[in-house]
């Protein structure tokens, strides 16, 4: 497993709808963590395309 790329209490915060707070399963924190780690990797290969060492906005 991936070292955790979230904030299990920012996650908290924001999972509302209407002001009501929802109640958020371990496993959807596992699996957005999963899906930001593919956003950050192909980033990183955008990047590298573009012959840049540094990524940037534009490549998510």
């Amino acid at each position: 497993m991936v070292k955790n790329l979230i904030v299990v209490s920012q996650i908290k915060s924001i999972a509302k709808i209407e002001d009501q707070p929802l109640n958020v399963s371990s496993d959807f924190y596992e699996a957005l963590n999963e899906k930001v780690k593919i956003i950050i990797e192909k980033a990183c290969k955008r990047a590298k395309l573009n012959s840049r060492t540094t990524v940037m906005g534009k490549d998510v």
